[in-house]
């Protein structure tokens, strides 16, 4: 058993599974689990656990196979329960021309193994694309969201595509929902490789419903060169936005890519990774609270 004071993970996220009976509930916790995530990639690991603090593992749920189309950058799986299946969105620096994009994986089991669903990256093809998640609107449809790369576009954008209804591809066009310079609380990125451009960065978005139904985007850039959080409403309640950022950050503790999730006692969670620095990235879960329409950081 490990506790999260000694678990190295980035992009965590958590999918909580109910038992049948009261308290067999298991939370199952996946992320970027290679010691290095910026080479030669393993694979992803999983752990679960009952109380977010203690966890058992690591399961391996997906090691590639040798005609995998990526090596390297295994980043962000994210795991749905959909169509009576486990489906793992997941990015990876494809080997054919080194960009990134997002593919999905399948299987029977939160445990793995995972195998491609899609036939590689759903995102598109000439995009440095990352950090795919799944959302699905009122009308059942599927939806990847996703970052646009800032390192490709200058100004990182977060961007929606319709999905078929099996996942394996897209079923529309990606639309741009918003720049991440459009925010009020970012700063520009200052990068020693990138010194032609005005860097702004997008990083692991992930959309939630508040009890009252209200539609809310979370997604990472920086302050100052600092990992920082900040959160947006759809003024609509649809993935169409029009997005709305709140004006101060939620969290600028050097942690990001988060992703919310309900407790089995019901509480709204959020869990980031932090500080942003390999190989001291933890995990962490904070309490998130609406006030007024306003999220916030419970303290």
């Amino acid at each position: 058993m490990i506790d999260n004071h000694n678990l190295q993970i980035r992009d965590p996220f958590v999918l909580p599974l109910a038992g049948q009976r009261q308290g067999e509930g298991l939370y199952y916790l996946y992320g970027s689990t290679d010691s290095n995530i910026w080479g030669k990639g393993t694979g992803f690991n999983a752990y679960t656990g009952k109380d977010l603090e203690h966890w058992e593992g690591p399961f391996p749920v997906f090691r590639p196979g040798t005609d995998f189309y990526a090596e390297r950058n295994f980043w962000a799986p994210e795991v749905y329960e959909y169509g009576g299946s486990y489906l793992m969105f997941a990015t990876f620096r494809r080997k054919d021309n080194d960009l990134l994009g997002t593919a999905v994986l399948i299987s029977q089991h939160p445990l793995g193994p995972f195998l491609p669903h899609s036939e590689g990256p759903v995102t598109p093809a000439d995009w440095s694309s990352l950090d795919g998640t799944l959302h699905l609107d009122h009308q059942g449809q599927p939806w990847m969201v996703f970052c646009h790369e800032w390192q490709q576009t200058g100004d990182g954008e977060v961007c929606a595509m319709r999905l078929t209804e099996d996942l394996r591809s897209a079923a529309g066009e990606p639309a741009v929902l918003f720049r991440a310079s459009e925010a009020p609380w970012t700063t520009p990125f200052v990068s020693a490789r990138y010194t032609d451009q005005l860097n702004y960065v997008t990083d692991g978005p992930f959309l939630f419903r508040s009890s009252g139904g209200t539609l809310y985007l979370l997604w990472a850039s920086f302050i100052n060169n600092t990992y920082a959080l900040g959160i947006a409403r759809s003024g609509s309640g649809e993935i169409t936005g029009p997005w709305i950022h709140q004006e101060e950050p939620l969290y600028t503790k050097d942690g990001g890519h988060a992703m919310v999730f309900r407790t089995f006692s019901h509480q709204l969670m959020l869990a980031i990774h932090t500080p942003n620095q390999t190989p001291e990235e933890r995990p962490v879960f904070v309490e998130l609270e609406e006030e007024n329409g306003v999220m916030r950081v419970r303290v």
